[in-house]
This record gives C-alpha cells, structure tokens and sequence, in this order.
C-alpha cells in the first residue's frame, strides 16, 4: 500500500510539471444538453397543474472558458455560455368571441450562466492525458420565451437565480500547449420570470384569440446532463 501511495506521487509529480509549462487557457466548447423542464403554472393550487411541465429535449449551445493555474494541482475557472432553445407544444388555451382555442405555441428559454470553478488535477494524469474534478458556484441570467402567431412575451421581472455545479473532464494534449477537452457537467440550474404579452389579440388560423393582460410567472429547470466538447489554448 505504501508502494503505490509513493507511485501515486510521483505519477502525480510528474504530471502537475507537464502541465506547469503553462498558467493561463483559453477554450471554446460546444455543450449538448439532455433536458429543461418549462413549469407554466408554478403557483397553482392544483399540485398536478402545479407540477406539469412541458421538457425540451436535445439542445445544443456554445461557451467559452478562461482558466489560470494557481498550484501544481490546483486550477481557478471562469465559464461563461449561451442556450437559447425552443420547442412547439399546445401550452395555451385561448377564446375568441365563443369559442376555447388549444393553441400550439413555440416556448423555450434564453440562459447565460457564470460559473466560477475550482478544479484539481487528478494524479494519474499523463503527458498526454490529463484528468480533473470540478466544482463551483454560479449564477444565472435567464428569460422565458413564448411566440404565438406574431405575438410574443416580454420578461418583466426576473429573480436572480444561483446555483452549484461538479464536473469530472479529461484533457488530450494535441500539442504542449493545445487541447482536445471532454467533460460532464453536473448541474440544475432554475430561475423564475414574470412575463406579459406584447398584444392582446392574435390572428391564429381562422380565430382571433385573446391574450390575457396580466403578468404569469413560469419557473424553468435544466435538469439535463451536460456533456462538453471544445478546444483550449493554453498561454
């Protein structure tokens, strides 16, 4: 046991001197996200209504990550993205002059996280492979979106959303100072917004619908695995 502690060490030695060539990275990512859940009756007394949600599925958005070495393991990150995603599901019932209307809306959400992270390089990192656990804190910018006909809704008011993340990732050395990055990202990142629509009737097939004036709160939860792909530059 005290063999492979000493190996583990050494390994570890080793590899925090390959990676110390280096303080300063720079990277762009893709990130594929498995799921959101959209809750648009968040505050109904009606615990079924309250809990129904409408999920999208299989989204993809870009970032960008700014890393700077602090000790031979140690690692400070700043991650910054963009998601803006929609999908098309009948999530409102509307009237016209006699008639309720189920009308088949376009929602989905906008979101830039601020992660803040620390990361540590792990000892059987190689030359080539370099292997690392995360985690950190963040905060979350994000806006309900809704399109009906040519109507839409603006955000009036939005409550600051923060959140914690892990991520595990491995790192393949193209070259000293480039890299192929591959992570998993572990976070739940949910925020609410109040909303109006910007009309208050639109034309939808052969039916003018009413659209109600008063605000209405949605809550949004991006409960999804995310899985990150990208290239980063180290200085």
């Amino acid at each position: 046991m005290y063999k492979f502690i000493v190996m583990l060490i050494l390994v570890g030695s080793t590899a925090y001197c390959q990676y110390n060539n280096h303080n300063f990275s720079i990277g762009l990512y893709g990130v594929y996200t498995t799921s959101a859940s959209i809750y648009l009756n968040p505050n109904s007394n009606d615990v079924v209504l309250r809990n129904e949600s409408f999920d999208i599925e299989d989204f993809f958005n870009p970032g960008i990550d700014l890393r700077y070495k602090i000790a031979d393991a140690f690692i400070l990150g700043l991650n910054i993205e963009y998601i803006k995603t929609t999908a098309f599901g009948q999530n409102l019932t509307a009237f016209d002059t006699t008639t309720i209307v189920n009308v088949n809306v376009e929602d989905g959400f906008r979101l830039i996280p601020v992660e803040f992270s620390a990361y540590y390089l792990l000892p059987f990192s190689t030359e080539d492979f370099k292997f690392l656990m995360g985690g950190g804190i963040a905060y979350y910018d994000g806006e309900f979106i809704r399109k009906v006909g040519d109507a839409s809704v603006t955000n009036v008011e939005k409550q600051a959303a923060y959140g914690i993340h892990v991520s595990v990732s491995m790192d393949y050395m193209l070259r000293e100072n480039v890299a192929i990055k591959f992570s998993m990202k572990f976070r739940d990142p949910q925020f609410t917004v109040k909303s109006k629509y910007n009309k208050s009737s639109v034309k939808y097939g052969k039916y003018n619908i009413h659209l109600p004036q008063n605000p209405f709160e949605t809550k949004t939860d991006i409960d999804g695995i995310s899985f990150i792909l990208g290239i980063a530059i180290q200085i």
